[in-house]
């Protein structure tokens, strides 16, 4: 489904322009009514109370535009779900190549205009019959070209040992969309488990016996390309890689 991310949340700048523009709203008001300006001033924030005032605010605001947002995917999507489900998929192929921004109020202007008979969607206004194609690396030269990280979670840990992290990547090497797992794992497993939590494949340095690299891949993937991982993966770093099938709904090793 194609759309458009919403920006991340930002913390309120408090800078002095902002101060400063309060302060002079503050005396314009003061102004506008001389006879009542030390009653107005009464009832005027400290500058430093409006700074809060407004962080409180701006917190709120990208909180409900984030709501809002979703709940509008969410409405949109339950009307794409009452079409069967031929004419979900022509939809969502359609979806993908329209000029439509990729927002969802148009996304329910594209229902309704299909609901209407003013789009066919085997035939739309801006274009001809679309193929829906996935997006592959079949050839990929280094891991990174192959494979981009979708996840992170903190995984091990305890009273004397600092949690690692577990990355998440995906990529389609032409079979379909694989999912892969990497975690450093420790040589002696008696060993405690130290590793920065910001580690990444290719760097990390734990346990004085050494580390390897455990690399879970889920999804259609042949004997050829799980090579080819294990090659890609090699090349970005010097420890032991272990590259195996997991079971997608119990992610263990397949037998």
């Amino acid at each position: 489904m194609r759309f458009k991310r919403w920006p991340r949340p930002t913390p309120f700048e408090d800078t002095a322009r902002k101060r400063a523009a309060y302060r002079r709203k503050q005396a314009r008001e003061q102004a506008a009514l001389p006879l009542f300006a030390a009653a107005i001033a009464e009832r005027q924030l400290h500058v430093e109370e409006e700074m809060v005032r407004r962080t409180g605010q701006w917190e709120r605001q990208q909180q409900d535009g984030r709501r809002r947002r979703a709940e509008g995917w969410r409405r949109v999507r339950a009307r794409l779900f009452e079409y069967p489900a031929g004419s979900r998929r022509a939809i969502r192929a359609l979806w993908r190549i329209c000029p439509y921004p990729a927002d969802p109020s148009y996304l329910g202007t594209l229902l309704h205009e299909i609901a209407t008979g003013r789009i066919d969607p085997a035939r739309p206004p801006w274009g001809g019959r679309h193929t829906l194609t996935p997006r592959t690396t079949p050839n990929p030269g280094t891991f990174g070209e192959a494979f981009r990280q979708i996840g992170q979670r903190t995984v091990c840990g305890g009273p004397k040992t600092v949690a690692a992290d577990e990355r998440l990547f995906c990529g389609n090497l032409g079979s379909g969309i694989l999912f892969l797992t990497s975690r450093v794992r420790l040589i002696e497993p008696n060993e405690s488990f130290y590793t920065s939590s910001n580690h990444r494949l290719r760097d990390s340095h734990v346990g004085r016996s050494g580390h390897w690299v455990d690399i879970g891949v889920r999804g259609p993937c042949s004997d050829a390309e799980l090579a080819l991982i294990q090659r890609l993966a090699q090349g970005e770093d010097t420890r032991p890689m272990v590259v195996r099938r997991l079971d997608a709904m119990a992610g263990r090793p397949d037998p």
